[in-house]
């Protein structure tokens, strides 16, 4: 939905290997490559982000794990942009859909990029998107059933409505920075043009 704005697309995935598994980098892939199909490129970078992962889990408090991951996320998808001459971030998030993804929790997530963030999906319902990614070709294996980072380390209440002071503090006490910038610098990124071939990229 950005592309055909004329907007040039740079995917980030979150890895969180061996708890993801190959499969579903694989799968991550080949949504890449149906992608490429309608923009005149694209590069997907792949983060690394178990080491990260596994330190909120352990320090945080368990009903905030998702949204401080997701909020590290920002903050490693900043930098790349950044490192990229990128001037924006693109989500799909989709307002409700999801615990994540309330308007408490996106103030929050939002609030750790410099960039604008742009949600074409925000006001779509399930339905609707499905019937998109059916037309675009990538509904099929958008439903392959290999768990992402998020839904593995998802915790069985979590914070739906957080309070942002109390959540940035939460967030501030973990003491990020040096994890996310090691993760961001240990990067993959792999490059398709609109004919679906793929190449190593730095």
């Amino acid at each position: 939905m950005m592309g055909k704005r004329g907007a040039y697309l740079e995917a980030v995935y979150f890895h969180t290997y061996p708890y993801t598994s190959d499969q579903s980098l694989d799968k991550v892939k080949q949504l890449t490559e149906k992608l490429s199909a309608y923009l005149p490129s694209i590069r997907l970078h792949v983060v690394p982000f178990t080491d990260l992962q596994l330190y909120i889990r352990s320090k945080g408090n368990k009903e905030e794990v998702t949204l401080i991951s997701r909020a590290a996320m920002m903050k490693i998808a900043n930098m790349i942009a950044e490192s990229n001459r990128g001037n924006s971030l693109i989500t799909g998030e989709s307002l409700s859909q999801v615990a994540s993804q309330t308007a408490e929790s996106m103030r929050f997530t939002g609030s750790k990029t410099t960039l604008p963030v742009f949600r074409p999906l925000i006001g779509l319902d399930k339905e609707e998107i499905i019937k998109i990614a059916k037309k675009i070709d990538t509904y099929e294996t958008s439903i392959l059933p290999y768990d992402d980072c998020c839904t593995i380390f998802a915790p069985d209440h979590p914070c739906v409505k957080p309070v942002f002071e109390r959540i940035n503090e939460s967030f501030d006490k973990l003491n990020l920075d040096e994890l996310i910038e090691m993760t961001a610098a240990n990067t993959e990124s792999f490059f398709y043009d609109h004919k679906g071939i793929v190449e190593d990229s730095l």
